[in-house]
């Protein structure tokens, strides 16, 4: 029986190396893609988040209407993302990754169409809340897509990249704005956005692998759940950003707050029996991904919160205006970004609990540091002694954000990533409300503290602006701390381990 040719040994090896190494750099090249698509988004969601309210005054002055409609142009942006967070992720879980992010990639870049050219107020908000869905359904998608595309400490250090440059970039913001608006118009603010939205599609359409519903995944959105949880987070969400001007004690604050309690109680009760639960409360079982929502829920306490107070200062105390505050608020950028690419390395080395508590403790250090130089840097009138602590700041920003989703990611399984990126999300919306409002009360008593007359109209004294902010950033210190220890406990070596360390095989 003839034997088939034996194929030459040297040509089959060198051609199946060509092969695997053709198909590790395809593979490698895809990953770039599809991070710098997730990066790109995300980025344009969390400038959007602030770039606007530096154009508000010349929104009113152009649109009419007011102040209340004006501060909607914000807030409708902000509800409509908190509220529909989790749904989109399980949404996604259910449908696939890739459809659901390009849905939101052209709803965001319609409805930032749609803004540019409002011709009044009531059109400009609706638009925000349109380009609010859109937002939510990026963000939330983010995680799930760098977790499939990603495995091990590339994965650790995808979800870093990202996280740092989502929350940099949220920084720039102001600095951005202050141009848009300075040199061009408003309406720049929005419009920019159309050819990166475009980009994304057009990138999102060659780059994004073909997907189904994972195996386990929940295969449907219940959607009476789904609008009781809309319903809940939007409530909450509305309390939150306009309990300041309504009132913290008043009926309207107090009835809202309590309404949004009720519905969420009523969704985790429906929740808890049902079979296919579009957040199962079975997650926060696990004490790694309970620490790890709560570090992302005090990060967006302490960052988003504490920043806002930040500007607050720069302004009243040390006259600066947006452009000259973006550039002081540089040192926090650039120690955000290098800190956490930092801390995705240190993920492969150390446990996940050990280096998101080093994170906060940088945290602490700064805020404790702020707190002291801020009353100085406003009597010398010398923003600059401001620098170093706002680098101790951000480096532990950095450091402590970057392992953060990656444990949350690492302890769930693939099928629930949409459903644990919706949790952690909606828990970082939450938190940023949350802890500008409660900052801000206590930022507002020490102010009236201090001897400024806030309520009768006039300007507070520098003095008593740095007093109120070191207070706030003092307690900022505080949580910090608490949260440090919250996270050594619930993200301990046992419960989400450091990566085995990879040991030269000895001698046979």
């Amino acid at each position: 029986m003839p034997q088939p040719p034996e194929p030459p040994t040297g040509d089959l090896n060198s051609s199946t190396a060509g092969a695997s190494s053709g198909s590790a750099g395809s593979s490698a090249r895809a990953g770039r893609a599809v991070l710098a698509l997730v990066v790109a988004a995300s980025s344009l969601v969390v400038i959007d988040m602030t770039i606007v309210a530096i154009g508000l005054p010349d929104i009113r002055r152009d649109l009419g209407g007011s102040l209340a409609d004006a501060q909607w142009v914000m807030v409708a942006y902000l509800i409509t993302m908190g509220a529909v967070t989790q749904v989109m992720g399980s949404l996604s879980d259910a449908v696939g990754r890739r459809r659901v992010f390009l849905l939101g990639a052209a709803l965001f870049t319609a409805a930032s169409l749609a803004c540019g050219l409002a011709p009044g107020v009531h059109v400009l908000v609706a638009a925000r809340a349109v380009q609010g869905v859109g937002g939510a359904i990026l963000m939330v998608n983010a995680l799930p897509l760098l977790s499939h595309q990603f495995a091990g400490e590339r994965r650790n250090m995808a979800i870093s990249t990202w996280g740092s440059a989502a929350t940099a970039v949220g920084l720039l913001a102001p600095l951005l704005g202050g141009g848009l608006v300075e040199w061009l118009s408003w309406r720049a603010l929005f419009l920019v956005n159309l050819p990166v939205g475009l980009a994304i599609l057009a990138l999102g359409l060659r780059h994004l692998p073909a997907d189904s519903p994972a195996p386990g995944a929940v295969r449907t959105v219940r959607w009476p759940s789904a609008l009781l949880l809309v319903a809940a987070l939007g409530l909450a969400n509305f309390a939150l950003l306009r309990g300041a001007g309504q009132g913290w004690t008043s009926a309207a604050t107090l009835f809202q707050s309590a309404t949004a309690l009720g519905l969420l109680a009523l969704f985790l009760r429906g929740e808890s029996r049902a079979q296919s639960p579009l957040l199962d409360p079975a997650l926060f079982r696990a004490p790694a991904f309970t620490g790890a929502a709560l570090a992302v829920f005090m990060s967006r306490v302490l960052t988003i919160g504490g920043t806002v107070y930040f500007v607050q200062f720069f302004h009243d105390a040390l006259h600066l205006g947006p452009v000259a505050s973006g550039l002081l608020l540089a040192p926090v950028f650039l120690a955000q970004m290098a800190a956490g690419m930092a801390g995705g390395k240190l993920l492969t080395r150390f446990a996940p609990g050990h280096v998101i508590a080093t994170g906060y403790a940088c945290k602490a250090v700064g805020a404790a540091l702020l707190g002291l130089a801020f009353p100085s840097a406003a009597v010398e009138a010398h923003p600059w002694l401001l620098a170093l602590p706002l680098l101790v700041w951000g480096t532990g920003g950095g450091i402590a954000g970057a392992p953060v989703m990656a444990v949350a990611m690492n302890v769930t399984g693939r099928d629930r990533a949409g459903m644990v990126s919706g949790t952690i999300t909606s828990l970082a919306s939450v938190g940023a409300g949350l802890g500008t409002a409660a900052l801000g009360v206590l930022y507002a008593s020490r102010l009236t503290g201090a001897g400024s007359a806030t309520g009768s109209g006039a300007t507070p004294s520098p003095e008593a602006v740095a007093t109120a902010a070191a207070t706030v950033l003092y307690a900022s210190a505080a949580l910090a701390a608490l949260t440090l220890a919250a996270v050594l406990v619930l993200i301990s070596p046992r419960h989400a381990p450091a990566p085995a360390r990879k040991v030269s095989p000895g001698p046979g």
